[in-house]
């Protein structure tokens, strides 16, 4: 999928749903919808929602069980989140439910809900937009990739930023 398709059809409606269960916090703001839109590409070149090779990682933003989704769910400034995300998806709020529903289409809406909840439990502010090296230094912070590739990142990060402005100057 390009990065234009994945924010139309994947992120924005993600984080729309995402909002409609929490409020206003943790905010949609372009510069996480930037992250997370750079993550996706970088994780799963916004078209796989399992590890390749069937690896650990499920959904586009490419969630571990024992990593990404434990964490999200046991973290004091997500959990209560995390757990209204996953009554409203219709799961348990378990790392396994959470992590297996992500593999699927149904489990989109909370992989995005995840993606957002794990930036937030930074306590440095989301890096400004077209910052492209401190979006790398918050994203292995956070998702600590096993393989970290600093390349792809150079590659997906202005996909990215281009999409994003792409999407805020349509009508």
């Amino acid at each position: 999928m390009s990065p234009d398709g994945f924010l139309t059809s994947e992120l924005l409606p993600g984080l729309e749903w995402f909002t409609k269960i929490v409020g206003p916090v943790p905010p949609a703001s372009r510069e996480a919808k930037l992250l997370m839109l750079a993550i996706a590409g970088q994780e799963s070149a916004w078209t796989d929602r399992v590890q390749g090779g069937n690896g650990p990682a499920h959904g586009f933003y490419q969630f571990e069980r024992s990593g990404g989704v434990a964490g999200v769910l046991a973290n004091t400034a997500t959990s209560h989140w995390a757990m209204a995300a996953c009554v409203v998806a219709g799961i348990h709020a378990d790392s396994t439910h959470v992590w297996g529903v992500m593999a699927t289409a149904k489990g989109d809406n909370l992989a995005c809900a995840f993606a957002r909840l794990l930036l937030w439990t930074s306590p440095a502010p989301l890096p400004a937009l077209g910052d492209e090296n401190a979006g790398w230094l918050y994203y292995e912070h956070l998702w600590r990739p096993g393989k970290p590739d600093r390349s792809r990142w150079a590659i997906r990060y202005p996909q990215a930023v281009a999409a994003i402005h792409a999407h805020e100057a349509k009508p």
